[in-house]
């Protein structure tokens, strides 16, 4: 594989985890009663609306699938999304306990 073919998957890979990112995102604020976007925006006032997480949001069914609260930090933290993680803590701990 040479240099150029090389970065381009790099980079298709890169975006598509970035992608499973936010759907996991999604789906843990739709299991949890949470707005995605509204979330989104008190971790990141600053930016302009996420088209990706519209999209996501937008697409997210009705299934429901289990996402630990500990498996969604670790993945935002891991795409440096620290603020959100923040935020989604924030949440978490208003969350009724089981």
């Amino acid at each position: 594989m040479d240099f150029k073919n090389r970065d381009e998957f790099i980079i298709k890979k890169y975006q598509q985890d970035e992608e499973t990112m936010i759907q996991l995102y999604v789906q843990w604020c739709l299991n949890h009663g949470v707005d995605p976007v509204a979330l989104y925006q008190r971790a990141y006032p600053g930016q302009a609306q996420n088209g990706a997480l519209l999209k996501a949001t937008e697409e997210a069914g009705q299934e429901h699938m289990e996402i630990g609260h500990d498996t969604l930090l670790e993945v935002l933290q891991l795409f440096g999304n620290d603020d959100l993680a923040f935020a989604v803590t924030e949440e978490i701990q208003k969350l009724p306990k089981r």
